[in-house]
């Protein structure tokens, strides 16, 4: 059995020697062959530069770079078609996910599960990280069901046949768990240790809390309308339809009790509903002749490929 550690990156040059050097020791004690696969996703600084001198120091050392920054979703994604093993660990480049997981990792993986979430139980975060995340890990389990405390984690296991059936892409890699769950996979989540942010600053802000919840109606809807989307317009649809017929029918019948009509605001509300109506009925008809189309795969312009 193959295994793959995939590290998305994003100006972190301080912090690629100490995570490789920790990486490797933790690869020492496995029966494993393995690849360290780093996704450079744009790097401003002297990122890539150290990354090539450590690939010079040891060949299992895989290299792709975007020509910008495109985002972690993106840089997951090619990260997975570079990935050749049979298990693919995710951890980000920052030292805050600690390698000395990846066995824990693997273990969950083998008691059936196909993909494991680690969960930062203990955060050493600031509370303008720690609180929005804990509202949408907790909004986001409710919503999709999935009892896993932290969907944001970065430490995670994939089986290989989980990262062939799920697209990533835009922010989508928060939502991997939900989607592998919809998918039939089995899904498992273990306590990991958190540090502190030992170089650089965090890339993320409160706009990720927003991007979050976009995305979560994203998820929502291709997971459960994908294939059926004149079930969720049409459900819309034919409320505003009865509504507007219900006013339309109150209205005639006052017309043919003499009552004039014309310049009340319920007669242009009525019309618009059913408007609206016929308009999302037609959206969810055109939505499921789409859904018979093959999705065209996105690609980034890549700088370089070093394997």
């Amino acid at each position: 059995m193959d295994l793959s550690i995939i590290i998305p990156l994003y100006n972190e040059e301080d912090s690629l020697n100490e995570l490789t050097r920790q990486i490797v020791e933790v690869l020492k004690d496995l029966d494993l062959s393995s690849e360290i696969c780093f996704v450079d996703d744009g790097s401003t600084d002297d990122s890539l530069a150290r990354i090539k001198h450590l690939r010079e120091q040891n060949r299992k050392i895989k290299i792709l770079s975007f020509r910008r920054n495109y985002g972690k979703s993106a840089a997951l994604s090619e990260g997975f078609k570079m990935a050749s093993g049979d298990i693919i660990i995710t951890i980000d480049a920052d030292l805050q996910d600690d390698p000395a997981e990846i066995p824990n990792l693997i273990r969950k993986i083998n008691e059936g599960y196909d993909l494991v979430s680690g969960w930062k139980k203990k955060r050493h975060d600031p509370i303008t990280k720690t609180l929005p995340s804990k509202l949408f890990n907790f909004i986001t389990a409710k919503v999709t069901g999935i009892k896993i405390h932290d969907f944001n984690c970065g430490l995670k296991a994939y089986r290989r046949e989980v990262i062939k059936e799920i697209p990533v892409y835009g922010s989508l890699h928060r939502y991997l768990p939900v989607l592998a769950h919809w998918k039939g996979f089995a899904i498992g989540e273990i306590i990991v240790n958190h540090h502190a942010r030992k170089y650089g600053v965090t890339k993320y802000g409160w706009r990720r809390f927003f991007d979050g919840f976009f995305d979560l109606f994203t998820v929502l809807f291709l997971t459960r309308y994908r294939q059926k989307p004149l079930h969720l317009f049409g459900f819309f649809g034919l409320i505003s339809l009865m509504a507007g017929f219900i006013i339309s029918l109150y209205l005639t019948v006052l017309w043919f009790q003499g009552h004039g009509i014309g310049n009340r605001p319920m007669l242009f509300l009525g019309v618009l509903l059913i408007i609206v109506g016929m308009q999302s009925f037609s959206i969810g008809l055109i939505g499921e002749m789409i859904t018979n189309l093959k999705d065209e795969e996105e690609s980034y312009p890549i700088k370089e490929k070093i394997f």
